[in-house]
């Protein structure tokens, strides 16, 4: 078989991809992005065919972060009938799935085979065809989108919830609970301008609504499936200057900040106050 001769940037950009994917070779590198190819001319030809009409995910989709990037479990609809799922710990595509519309996944779990992350229709990224992929994983800010729609999404999903504008009516407990486990598994640093999913040890939160700031000490139950109770630091205003009093801070009160987003971060546990410093890099 003849060898094929490829400039040193585009070997670059090839081994890249076959350590991001776990590819075990420059050829099945190859042979997924021909095949990613073929699936979108497929997907062009569909929509050059068909009327202009607004899909269901378009529908779904308006107030995303990005376009043709979804979390599972808001998707309804896909345009082209073809979803690729990734995994938003490691950046590695899980599956390739072809599906019908409109969706109605109430339930998807899987396992990452590369970071060994469960993962469920909460945390895991659809792709569709009109997404940059290749453009992205070029760039390498793929991880970092694929982050950043979670996260929005998370936020989003709670915010409905606190204004009752869901229509499966989850528990926001055991909501909460489950993103705060995500989090705290996948080690993610929060962004200071997100309500928070959650609590941890060491860190101070803002409570918007109050103005008030909640220094969390540690925790005082072990809850398997609850927000646990915190002892904290309860500070009427800048802690550098204000007086404080300290409490135990129980799960359902915690619950309640975090469903009506009215906490920030404000410093994490070991660093300087994030309103005067730079945010870290995550």
């Amino acid at each position: 078989m003849g060898t094929i001769r490829v400039r040193d940037w585009t070997k670059e950009q090839i081994e890249q991809i076959r350590d991001a994917e776990s590819h075990s070779s420059h050829d099945s590198v190859i042979k997924s992005l021909l095949k990613d190819r073929k699936i979108a001319e497929y997907a062009d030809d569909v929509v050059g065919d068909a009327p202009e009409t607004i899909t269901d995910s378009r529908v779904n989709s308006a107030d995303t972060a990005f376009d043709d990037l979804t979390v599972l479990g808001e998707l309804s609809g896909v345009d082209s009938g073809v979803l690729f799922l990734w995994c938003p710990n490691c950046g590695t595509e899980l599956a390739h799935l072809t599906v019908d519309t409109p969706l109605g996944l109430s339930v998807f779990e899987t396992e990452c085979q590369r970071c060994l992350t469960h993962l469920d229709r909460h945390v895991i990224v659809a792709i569709e065809i009109g997404y940059p992929l290749e453009q992205k994983l070029v760039d390498d800010s793929l991880q970092d989108e694929l982050r950043e729609c979670v996260v929005d999404y998370w936020d989003r999903t709670l915010d409905s919830v606190a204004v009752g504008a869901v229509d499966d009516d989850p528990d926001p407990e055991r909501l909460v609970w489950q993103f705060d486990q995500y989090r705290r598994e996948l080690s993610w640093e929060w962004p200071v301008d997100v309500p928070v999913v959650g609590c941890t040890a060491g860190a101070t939160y803002r409570n918007t609504a109050t103005d008030e700031y909640l220094e969390i000490i540690e925790p005082v139950s072990e809850h398997r499936n609850a927000m646990d109770s915190f002892k904290i630091r309860r500070y009427s205003g800048d802690p550098d200057t204000a007086a404080s009093e300290t409490e135990i801070l129980d799960g359902a009160t915690i619950t309640e900040h975090i469903v009506n987003r009215r906490l920030l971060i404000e410093s994490r546990p070991d660093s300087a106050s994030l309103s005067e410093s730079a945010e870290p890099t995550p």
